[in-house]
């Protein structure tokens, strides 16, 4: 009834009367995040957060900011969290967390005329914007601590796969009951928290899988200890029931299950992507065809190159060695009976064709990278930055074209890869190691969308290290 209402009362003979103001943010895409719980410690132990609840606590508004006000002079802790079950104590399996590296002391005394302590509407864009922060939290999701298999399932015939709660898995040994090593085949994620297993075996296998997996497995007192488990793998019942007649017969009954995708915006740079369902016994992957029609409907045959994905054992990537040009068709077929699978089938035919946009609508952004010390992710956003378009990992200063863009408002993601290992890594709360830092390019007018128009060559300058505070 009475939004923004303020009652302050003491049981002593002062009035608390300090103050903090911040904003809270999502650590990926530093949107603001509404109703979060801002809480202060005096307890400086790092499990306070845990066990306890805060000294004092406030939520967020729409637009991620908060003012913590009639509060003690003294020495605070500072935490956010998004409370799941509002009990203001966290709990690190379900919720996330941010906090303030170094203890902090308000310095502000309260006053109801300051544009921090007043309550706007909050469809008020200018005067919610132009209050002034002190802190700013990052929210993330913490790394699971505890490690053990916490998901299994076998998908057909040959394949299943398991999921551990924590990345990083680290595996000693894989084997199958009466079934040789070697025809075992496997393959972990990027952060290594999800296998997945292929028995490289053509003939009719058991109903259920016996599996070992020996690994390091959190003991009752919380640390790692080599440990053996045993896992059944149940053939899934779509697989138990024979085929009653030949209009059951699918083609992943009795071929090798591929596909070819190739997106003519990101082709250059992405190349035609050839994904089996099933790891290859056999390939022959200079039996490709590549070729192209010039606007004059002149073919050609070109010459490529194949490379095969590091984390993904069943992806191939095709890039032609000519230069993409826009108003061309490119073409890639790929021969029936060239690659067989461990199911002991071989492909059918197949092809893709792409050509470039030549739409004379479209634009492109140019970033010049300058003062490149580190290791980065370069992401160009939508104006929700909800959606990735394109992205590029350097190492060096160096341009980065953004070619076939429609008109638009988009941001423009650096995230600093310290570790170099291709992720935006979270944080860890008791290390007090905060997630890996993510800046989004701010223009001259203080905005981070870049608004570009139709048929426009915009180019932008960034010095990385002056973004990033070096």
């Amino acid at each position: 009834m009475f939004p923004g209402y303020t009652l302050a009362f003491s049981t002593g003979k002062t009035v608390d009367s300090m103050m903090i103001t911040g904003i809270v943010q999502d650590c990926n895409t530093l949107m603001p995040v509404k109703g979060a719980t801002v809480m202060l410690y005096k307890d400086q132990a790092d499990s306070a957060i845990f066990l306890k609840r805060p000294d004092a606590a406030i939520r967020t508004d729409d637009w991620g900011f908060f003012c913590l006000r009639n509060i003690q002079d003294t020495v605070y802790r500072l935490y956010a969290i998004l409370d799941a079950n509002n009990n203001n104590i966290y709990e690190a399996d379900n919720e996330q967390v941010a906090f303030f590296d170094t203890l902090i002391r308000p310095v502000t005394v309260v006053n109801d005329t300051l544009p921090e302590a007043t309550k706007y509407l909050m469809t008020d864009t200018l005067a919610c914007l132009a209050r002034k922060t002190e802190y700013e939290l990052n929210l993330f999701k913490e790394t699971p601590s505890k490690q053990m298999i916490v998901n299994k399932e076998r998908l057909g015939e040959r394949t299943a796969y398991i999921t551990f709660m924590a990345p990083y898995a680290q595996i000693d040994s894989i084997w199958m009951r009466n079934i040789p090593s070697d025809k075992l085949i496997t393959q972990f994620n990027l952060e290594k928290d999800s296998l997945e297993i292929w028995v490289n075996d053509p003939k009719p296998l058991p109903d259920t899988l016996f599996m070992y997996v020996d690994y390091m497995k959190t003991d009752t007192l919380g640390n790692l200890a080599p440990f053996v488990e045993e896992i059944k793998l149940a053939k899934p019942r779509t697989l138990g029931a024979g085929k009653s007649s030949y209009t059951d017969i699918k083609k992943e009954d009795t071929t090798t299950v591929f596909t070819i995708t190739a997106e003519p915006t990101t082709v250059e740079q992405y190349g035609f992507v050839i994904e089996f369902k099933y790891p290859l016994v056999e390939s022959a992957f200079d039996s490709l065809e590549f070729k192209y029609l010039n606007p004059r409907q002149q073919e050609f045959t070109d010459t490529y190159s194949v490379e095969q994905d590091s984390l993904n054992l069943r992806k191939y990537t095709v890039r032609p060695a000519s230069k993409l040009l826009p108003g061309y068709e490119y073409t890639l077929k790929v021969p029936a009976r060239k690659f067989m699978d461990i199911n002991g089938f071989y492909n059918d035919s197949s092809e893709v064709k792409v050509t470039l946009p030549n739409d004379d609508k479209l634009s492109s952004l140019t970033l010049d990278l300058s003062n490149v010390h580190n290791k980065y992710i370069i992401d160009l956003l939508n104006e929700k930055r909800d959606n990735v378009i394109r992205s590029f990992i350097v190492e060096q200063d160096t341009q980065l074209l953004f070619p076939y863009i429609t008109a638009g408002k988009y941001s423009i993601r650096i995230t600093e890869d310290l570790n170099r290992n291709g992720l935006v890594d979270t944080g860890v709360l008791l290390e007090h190691k905060q997630p890996e830092k993510v800046k989004f390019y701010k223009l001259e007018d203080g905005t981070f969308l870049i608004d570009i128009p139709e048929m426009t060559e915009l180019q932008q300058s960034i010095d990385v290290a002056a973004l990033f505070g070096e």
